[in-house]
């Protein structure tokens, strides 16, 4: 099946020569569009997931031989973590070659992090079917970047690093509370508080109420220099 010209260059930023053009438009192509002539990309997801998970487990192992399995889960849950995926979906400009129903589409479907991960995890699994393990791990990596480098960052959770310190001190768990919820459906930004037995607070914005509370939790571990 021809790929259109869009789809095209969108197979050209991931790197990927497809032999069968069918799969990448299976992977594009979100329930909200699909028919019985033109399935979705739900099946490609799940294997998809799979795939990435493996060759993050594999990369992880190679790059720290000595790292326990405690070290690890925390590195590879960020870098396969929905949010990330969908992160990357959109430096790869995913969003604008999705295949999405008019409903979907008006609700801003192009921007919106699960189905932007969703399909990032199906693209995967089409590169993988089309191209083999190899051309699956060369697009991961690739796409990855620098993710891959600077995880141990990223899988520093400000949320249990508070809770230690609260428990440190004697406190009870920290508290959140979403404050605010503002912008369109598809795209909105949370405002969460959290607050600390000993009465000091922090609040931070986010798309996501997961990723305004650790942003909360880091402001206020911040503060307090833990």
């Amino acid at each position: 099946m021809r790929l259109s010209a869009e789809q095209a260059a969108f197979a050209k930023r991931l790197g990927h020569k497809f032999a069968n053009g069918e799969l990448l438009q299976r992977a594009l192509t979100h329930a909200s569009m699909s028919s019985a002539n033109r399935p979705d990309n739900q099946r490609l997801e799940f294997l998809g997931d799979r795939v990435l998970g493996l060759v993050m487990a594999e990369t992880l192992l190679s790059a720290d031989v000595g790292a326990t399995e405690g070290q690890l889960a925390p590195r590879f849950n960020a870098l396969v973590r929905k949010e990330t995926c969908a992160e990357v979906a959109a430096d790869l400009g995913l969003g604008d070659v999705l295949r999405l129903g008019r409903s979907e589409m008006l609700s801003g479907g192009r921007r919106k992090q699960a189905l932007l991960g969703d399909a990032m995890e199906a693209v995967i699994a089409a590169v993988y079917l089309d191209g083999g393990i190899e051309a699956a791990r060369s697009l991961i990596l690739t796409a990855w970047g620098n993710r891959i480098e600077t995880v141990e960052e990223d899988a520093r959770d400000p949320k249990t690093a508070l809770q230690e310190w609260a428990q440190a001190k004697g406190h009870k768990p920290p508290q959140y509370r979403e404050i605010a919820r503002s912008g369109p459906d598809h795209a909105p930004v949370f405002t969460i508080e959290v607050a600390l037995q000993s009465g000091e607070t922090s609040r931070a914005e986010a798309p996501s109420k997961r990723r305004a509370e650790q942003a909360a939790a880091k402001a206020l571990l911040d503060r307090l220099g833990g």
